[in-house]
């Protein structure tokens, strides 16, 4: 027995760790051993910090195939589940995300309203105020400027404050605890205690909405705990996901989507110099295919054997899907590394597929629109006020982006 463990120890020990870093590539691309697995193949497996070995899927087509298979599950109390770091202890509140239906499908319902198209569009305009507001203080302000604190960081923290209810006055706070929560290098209790602080914050502010409401999202919760349908603790944990995940993803799109641009002076050109709505819808969809932001890859377990592109996904397997080499998939996409604002392919799976598929993808989409199609504009002559080279990337987070982006005009 002994003998036959310390071979699977070893075979394990060969296999490449995930996940992969981008820092010996184009910071744009994925991980160049991840593009060398895609090419040689659907699936394989890799190694994970705890010795795991789950399967690693590269193409677009069985990314989209399992995402939408009810047999994999997102539950990461599962055995199996491949955590990207150790899973909480038993009793800690986990995300609806993290959970399967269908008490999955019964959370996300209560907080999906909000995020619908037709609410999200009527948000446009104070969207729109609130970027021209960022950028009338940037360009009062000296130059250079770092676009993330100025700009990228803030407009997606004044929106989702002023969608759920929170006061934005306490953004330093939720931020701060927020990076505990996504960078890779913190401890397991780091990051509890940083989830341990936003759950008690939201539980107070939930306390303040059940005794005077208001016209907000964390509002309109109080009428399901009112009527026993979720308890004060589990509003409070959804506010904390919705509070992290609407600001973190969408800042780092609007600094590192902008990078791009820049490194692709043509496509900034076409962007900035066209009042089409669609070309910026277009190039919103591009730049979502084209960046990566998610650095753990969209995690599940198998809850049944699956047969797919010519392996035996066994029950009790884990399964990763990373989003970037999908989008990157020359299967699907023509001359995927190339970033073209005019290609108008909205296939990707930066917001995942199936159930589980990104609650605020709208709420992101309008933003974007609104950043890309108002920034550059307002300032025609924005550029990078240093190379390439001297930009602090997140490497160390399962958020991808740029700690930091000098700009001048």
């Amino acid at each position: 027995m002994s003998g036959a463990v310390g071979t699977a120890d070893a075979e394990a020990a060969e296999l490449p760790e995930y996940p992969m870093t981008r820092a010996s590539g184009c910071p744009f691309d994925p991980p160049p051993e991840l593009k060398a697995a895609q090419r040689e193949g659907p699936l394989r497996r890799v190694r994970l910090w705890d010795g795991s070995t789950p399967w690693l899927v590269t193409r677009y087509a069985d990314q989209r195939a399992l995402l939408a298979d009810s047999r994999i599950s997102a539950d990461v109390m599962r055995p199996g589940y491949p955590s990207p770091s150790e899973v909480p202890k038993e009793g800690s509140p986990i995300s609806f995300i993290l959970m399967d239906d269908p008490e999955h499908g019964r959370l996300r319902r209560m907080v999906t309203p909000p995020f619908s198209v037709k609410r999200v569009e009527a948000l446009r305009p104070a969207i729109q105020r609130i970027a021209d507001d960022l950028i009338d203080t940037m360009l009062a302000g000296s130059k250079p400027a770092d676009l993330v604190d100025a700009f990228a960081l803030p407009l997606p923290s004044l929106v989702i404050c002023e969608l759920l209810g929170v006061p934005y006055a306490d953004h330093d706070f939720f931020q701060e605890n927020s990076k505990q929560v996504i960078n890779r290098d913190t401890t397991p209790e780091q990051k509890q205690n940083a989830l341990v602080e936003l759950g008690r914050y939201l539980y107070e502010l939930m306390g303040r909405k059940l005794e005077e409401p208001g016209d907000d999202l964390l509002s309109e919760l109080t009428g399901r705990i009112n009527n026993g349908e979720i308890t004060q603790a589990d509003a409070a944990q959804m506010g904390v996901l919705l509070l992290i995940a609407g600001h973190e993803t969408t800042a780092n799109m609007i600094a590192l989507g902008t990078l791009a641009l820049f490194e692709h002076p043509e496509q900034f050109a076409l962007l900035r110099d066209s009042d089409d709505p669609e070309l910026t819808a277009s190039a919103v969809e591009e730049l979502l295919r084209y960046l990566h932001i998610t650095h753990n890859g969209r995690r599940r377990v198998a809850i049944e054997d699956i047969e797919i592109a010519g392996e035996t996904i066994r029950a009790g397997e884990g399964v990763i899907i990373p989003n970037d080499i999908g989008n990157r998939d020359p299967e699907v996409f023509d001359d995927p590394d190339s970033l073209d604002v005019r290609r108008g392919d909205h296939r990707h799976l930066a917001f995942g597929f199936g159930v589980h598929q990104c609650l605020g993808q709208q709420l992101a989409r309008v933003e974007l629109q609104v950043v890309y199609n108002t920034l550059y504009k307002r300032i025609p002559t924005l550029q990078p006020a240093t190379s390439l080279e001297n930009i602090p990337f997140k490497h160390d987070g399962s958020v991808y982006g740029v700690y930091e982006l000098p700009v001048t005009w």
